[in-house]
């Protein structure tokens, strides 16, 4: 396994297993602070490429000025040791400056989707995550590129960002990981205390109560809305950031579910940290619905 800290390096080395090797790149980008959520991409890129690039770089122009960019854990020692255990070929740690040169004056926006939900609480984070990705598709050109359901908005963003500029990568998107508990895994959950943390399992509980109404019967994107915010509400700790009830394709906001793959999502402040999760109901399998 070779770190990697300069962009033209790794877009050196990635062009020859291209060109000369003719394998396929499957690209994993992190932030470093790994998880089993992130081992879960990178153990579905080693099955599916010829090699395996994991990107670890805590990218700033996601992060808005009150935001924790700069008590985001960082550890690329602790990192690469567990990537040992997995067979990575490259992982690409570059500098700010190797992202983001001086003079940097190029942004990608990704119109509409980007505006809502996330978009609203943290106004430019997408415009961030849209570029620091195009950055690294560009160095890396990967076949294949693995995200998690966990940040579901961030999906459809890359995906779309993937179709509009042509991309030649396909993004591959996987179920998001949970402990046994039901709380969705993230680098942030280091900021809970033990009280926090069973706080936090509020998230997954008012996300299944949804899911237990939706399987009832209740198709209002309302009572729906309502059923997550009185659950999280009883939370003392918690304090909701917002609520939606969604189309999972384009986050157009649904009182009539009807036969929508629809996707609940909800940002939720503990403590230091702020959560995300969400669940996805009524997804299309094979032109077949299946609760998720």
């Amino acid at each position: 396994m070779e770190i990697i800290n300069r962009r033209q390096r790794m877009a050196s080395v990635a062009r020859k297993v291209r060109r000369e090797q003719d394998r396929t790149i499957g690209l994993v980008p992190t932030m470093g602070a790994l998880h089993d959520g992130h081992l879960s991409l990178i153990r579905e890129a080693r099955r599916m490429c010829d090699v395996v690039v994991v990107s670890v770089f805590v990218n700033p122009t996601q992060f808005s000025l009150d935001e924790d960019f700069d008590r985001y854990p960082r550890d690329l020692t602790k990192d690469a040791a567990i990537l040992t255990d997995y067979n990575v070929d490259y992982i690409f740690a570059p500098t700010i400056e190797e992202i983001y040169p001086k003079d940097f004056s190029t942004y990608i926006t990704v119109s509409g989707l980007s505006e809502q939900l996330e978009g609203v609480s943290r106004p430019g984070h997408f415009r961030g995550v849209a570029t620091v990705v195009t950055v690294l598709l560009n160095i890396v050109r990967p076949d294949f590129a693995f995200f998690g359901q966990k940040d579901a908005q961030q999906t459809l963003v890359i995906k779309r960002l993937v179709r509009d500029l042509a991309f030649d990568t396909e993004i591959v998107v996987l179920p998001t990981v949970r402990e046994e508990s039901g709380l969705a895994l993230s680098s942030r959950n280091a900021y809970l205390n033990e009280g926090e943390r069973r706080a936090a399992l509020v998230l997954y509980r008012a996300l299944s109560s949804a899911k237990e109404a939706y399987a009832e019967g209740e198709r209002s994107g309302s009572r729906l809305a309502s059923i997550v915010q009185a659950t999280v509400a009883a939370e003392p700790l918690a304090r909701i950031d917002y609520v939606s009830v969604a189309d999972a394709d384009t986050l157009e906001s649904l009182e009539r579910l009807n036969d929508r793959t629809v996707l609940i999502a909800l940002a939720v402040h503990i403590g230091r940290a702020r959560l995300i999760d969400n669940i996805t109901l009524n997804r299309k399998k094979n032109g077949v619905a299946a609760n998720a």
